[in-house]
């Protein structure tokens, strides 16, 4: 994810209960942040440096959750005001059940944390090289390609975070959390393309392949490595 201004934000610690605001959150703010209350907590029982932002208007296109890096810590950003694509990935999805999925896209950012604060960040596993060579008369054309790559192989880790935790968590919900994710991605514009994660989502169709006695990003590593392979 990109980095975010810090200016103009609200500026909290990570915690699962929500503290006062000299600005109050709002309803759907509250409910997003109730709902990653777990994989908050989770955050600090593991010493993640994770703050919470607050944007006081989302900025044009912004997705309603990401995490941001600033000065060595993550940061949750949520974009919720002023921002009509807020709730749109939740579109059809029954009001009792989004919660879950809620949790579900925080432990996907808490993956890109993890990442970074391992100092792993566009990184690829020890062992694991690039393969074949792209060329371009417009270098700007091949940066544009490498971090791509390097975007569509963060996205997968982190996909694989989000379902390895729900199935640590809530594995009789993993069938319908694994369904959505394939539906979400399903839907990417370009193949390819940064959010393309497709091949890691089909590795983990069952939920089986994630043990549970790990930390949710070890109980990935291995299908994640299995999807640069492919």
């Amino acid at each position: 994810m990109s980095r975010y201004l810090l200016t103009a934000a609200v500026l909290i610690a990570a915690s699962a209960s929500l503290p006062s605001y000299a600005s109050p959150l709002t309803s759907q703010e509250t409910r997003w942040l109730r709902a990653a209350a777990p994989v908050l907590e989770y955050s600090k029982s593991i010493d993640l440096p994770v703050d919470i932002i607050v944007q006081p208007r989302a900025p044009a296109g912004a997705v309603p959750l990401a995490m941001g890096f600033d000065k060595g810590r993550c940061k949750l950003v949520l974009s919720m005001r002023g921002n009509p694509e807020a709730e749109k990935v939740l579109a059809n999805v029954p009001a009792d059940k989004q919660a879950l999925l809620i949790e579900a896209m925080a432990a996907h950012e808490l993956a890109h944390c993890w990442r970074y604060a391992q100092g792993e960040w566009h990184l690829l596993p020890a062992g694991f090289v690039e393969t074949g060579a792209q060329t371009s008369h417009d270098p700007a054309l091949l940066a544009a390609a490498k971090a791509m790559r390097d975007t569509r192989r963060e996205e997968g880790f982190a996909d694989l975070v989000a379902l390895a935790w729900i199935q640590r968590t809530q594995p009789g919900e993993y069938a319908r959390v694994h369904d959505w994710l394939r539906g979400v991605r399903a839907t990417v514009a370009v193949p390819g393309s940064g959010h393309d994660t497709r091949a890691w989502v089909k590795l983990a169709g069952k939920g089986n392949q994630f043990d549970s006695r790990l930390s949710p990003f070890e109980a990935a590593d291995a299908l994640w490595r299995e999807g640069l392979l492919h």
